[in-house]
């Protein structure tokens, strides 16, 4: 994006960059700094919904920078799920950060959920379907939960990516912004773990591939 010869630099006066990739909020901030040095614009807006929500035009799209040009953005937005306009330049970003942070969450507690549910002799397919009309129930349930129980590890995404994601919530700090810093265990902890798949060699599996570290751990 800002190579001396990269996106930004091609853009003519008025034109927007769209960047719906997953990265740090600083970065996000830089790039519409340069895009507004140029008289164009840009928009961090990455999205929530796996290879599902993209397929189905479903996605949750975490949108920001300057709020007319994303309602002007918006009917293209709506083709592909539903946009949400966070605020300035990096709040898109910061979005996706703390939706991975829950994502992570509930992938760990499913995954240790369906472990423990077999190890106790449960039919892990009824236990599923007891929980997730309760407070256990969860989208990534939802969308995660039989690939899990089938041992369907294809990616909608990378599980490599997460260690990223979630790295940029607990220990990546940009210079000047120590401020920005907040302790978070649970994500520490979800960041190890996905970094073991990593390890294993599974990193490009999906993210429901968490649920094989648990596995290994119990020595299955």
């Amino acid at each position: 994006a800002l190579d001396p010869d990269g996106i930004v630099s091609a853009l003519n006066p008025g034109a927007v960059y769209v960047d719906t990739t997953s990265s740090h909020p600083a970065l996000a901030r830089e790039i519409f700094k340069v895009a507004r040095e140029r008289d164009c614009w840009a928009v961090d807006a990455p999205v929530s919904g796996g290879d599902i929500g993209a397929r189905d035009g479903k996605l949750a799209i975490f949108a920001a920078g300057d709020s007319a040009v994303v309602q002007w953005l918006t009917p293209l937005f709506e083709v592909l799920g539903k946009p949400t306009f966070m605020g300035g330049a990096g709040c898109g970003q910061s979005c996706k950060i703390a939706n991975q942070i829950v994502v992570g969450a509930n992938l760990l507690g499913l995954s240790e959920g369906l472990v423990f549910a077999d190890e106790a002799g449960l039919d892990v397919r009824k236990w599923r379907d007891a929980v997730k009309g309760g407070a256990a129930g969860s989208m990534a349930m939802e969308l995660y939960g039989e690939r899990m129980i089938e041992k369907d590890f294809r990616p909608g995404g990378f599980a490599e990516y997460m260690v990223k994601d979630m790295g940029m919530g607990v220990d990546v700090v940009e210079e000047s912004e120590d401020e920005r810093v907040v302790v978070l265990p649970g994500a520490a902890l979800g960041k190890q773990l996905f970094s073991a798949m990593v390890a294993n060699g599974d990193g490009k599996f999906g993210t429901q591939g968490l649920v094989s570290v648990i596995e290994r751990i119990n020595g299955k």
